[in-house]
């Protein structure tokens, strides 16, 4: 996919600047869940963001959608990226931690990989399927029960000591009837946290079939009021005492969340990524987590578990292979190809050297902006 986007011409602050906004977006959001409801929430973090951009977007001259066909694929996007990942993030946010969740959410590159390769062509290769392979651990890690991990770790030691899987394990028990196991990992925000993860993956990847039809800030801010009102629905039908117990302070979180975690956060975002190579833009992903998971422990007092951190640890190595494969792939080859590499291969084979350096020399020149 043939990229006109660069981060090199982008300024360094705009790039970290929605992530900055997301991670702490989450602890805010988490400091007045309590106080509030999560559909709720969800929908004053969306429409009145979205009123904010089309406002902005009119004073900036920018077009309102012109056709049916762009009008369809914002409802589409709206949906999916507004509705489910707004809802998903909200209902999980009420059953896990702000960092821990911003963790599971920021997973998204990953699942944003694996569509842009058959969507795009864009090229994974060896050390984004390892990745891929990491994220799967993580995530499994940070959304499977502690007991669960550690009876499986178990199990295992015992099999390759012993050479027989233990026969009673209380993980089995649970396994086996579907409905209590839906019932336990809903129990777990994080899972619900992967749902929003998923529906964000795939509204970044709409985002580019939108930009077509739409100038992107202005779709931005239709998704998020279009988006918006299912959440405001379902909040007004399921959901009672909505506002009546929120503080100044809970209304100054939610501002924030609206204002700088929505409005300000996502036009950037999107508008970056009707830009460019999908995969490339999310370079700096992992530092949402990072900044969730700083705020939330050092204003939130949030704790997580050895079995946690260790999920944390493999996610974010996912995320940080995923995003930066070429860039990875193509120093390690530099390295290889470098004349102290390439002296050694000559004294231990000069056939292999020679054969080893033409190969570098190939992969060295191709581009990986033109995956």
């Amino acid at each position: 996919m043939a990229s006109t986007f660069t981060q090199a011409k982008t300024p360094a602050l705009l790039l970290i600047a929605p992530f900055f906004l997301w991670g702490t977006a989450m602890v805010a959001m988490k400091g007045v869940i309590d106080t509030t409801t999560p559909l709720f929430l969800a929908t004053l973090r969306l429409i009145p963001a979205g009123v904010l951009v089309l406002i902005v977007a009119a004073i900036l001259g920018r077009k309102q959608p012109q056709t049916w066909q762009g009008w369809g694929w914002i409802v589409g996007f709206a949906l999916v990226d507004g509705t489910l990942f707004q809802g998903f993030l909200a209902e999980g946010l009420q059953r896990t931690g702000a960092g821990l969740g911003s963790v599971m959410i920021d997973s998204q590159p990953i699942a944003v990989a694996i569509m842009a390769r058959f969507l795009f062509q864009e090229i994974v290769g060896p050390l984004g399927w390892m990745g891929l392979i990491l994220g799967i651990i993580g995530i499994s890690l940070l959304g499977l029960p502690d007991d669960w991990i550690i009876q499986a770790v178990s199990g295992i030691s015992t099999t390759l000591t012993t050479g027989q899987w233990p026969v009673e394990l209380d993980i089995a028990r649970q396994l086996t009837n579907k409905e209590d196991l839906i019932a336990l990992l809903v129990r777990h925000g994080e899972w619900l946290m992967l749902l929003a993860a998923l529906s964000m993956a795939v509204g970044t990847v709409m985002i580019t079939y939108v930009a077509r039809y739409v100038d992107p800030v202005v779709a931005t801010g239709w998704h998020m009021i279009l988006g918006g009102l299912p959440l405001l629905g379902l909040s007004a039908y399921t959901e009672v005492h909505q506002w009546q117990d929120i503080t100044t302070p809970g209304w100054l979180a939610i501002v924030y969340s609206t204002v700088f975690g929505s409005a300000i956060a996502y036009g950037i975002f999107f508008y970056l990524a009707s830009k460019g190579n999908l995969t490339s833009l999310s370079a700096l992903t992992f530092l949402t987590p990072v900044f969730a998971l700083t705020f939330s422990t050092s204003l939130l007092a949030e704790n997580l578990t050895t079995v946690q951190w260790i999920g944390v640890g493999f996610t974010l190595a996912s995320i940080y292979l995923v995003n930066q494969r070429d860039v990875i792939s193509q120093t390690l080859m530099k390295v290889l190809a470098g004349p102290s590499v390439a002296g050694l291969l000559q004294a231990i084979s000069p056939d292999l050297a020679k054969t080893l350096t033409t190969w570098l020399d190939s992969r060295i020149s191709i581009d990986p902006s033109s995956d």
